[in-house]
């Protein structure tokens, strides 16, 4: 039985979208790279929703930022205040998506960062 669905995040679409290996991927959302790699661990719930949050957040983000490319250097490297200088790629590996995701929420409502 196959474990993936049909609104299954792709691995490969993804780093495609943001010039990323799947190891590189894997190591962007904190998990090893056999999560990606194996047909298995690809569908298990923590990998795709791994995917499916940083993918959520880039394209939040990618308007902002000017692109793809720069939502991706924005997401492993800007520190953000409001979270004691962690950068997003932090918080997503943490399991801090959530808030992550409020935050911008309201930031893009006038919120201040």
């Amino acid at each position: 039985m196959r474990p993936r669905t049909d609104n299954a995040v792709s691995p490969i679409k993804l780093g495609h979208d943001y010039g990323l290996t799947k190891r590189q991927l894997a190591e962007t959302i904190g998990l090893a790279p056999q999560a990606l790699y194996k047909r298995e661990r690809l569908g298990a719930a923590k990998t795709q929703s791994r995917l499916r949050e940083m993918n959520e957040i880039l394209t939040r983000v990618a308007g902002w930022a000017g692109g793809p490319a720069q939502a991706m250097a924005w997401y492993r490297a800007e520190p953000i205040p409001a979270f004691g200088g962690r950068t997003a790629e932090s918080l997503v590996k943490s399991g801090q998506a959530g808030q992550l995701r409020d935050y911008l929420d309201s930031i893009a409502i006038g919120g201040f960062a």
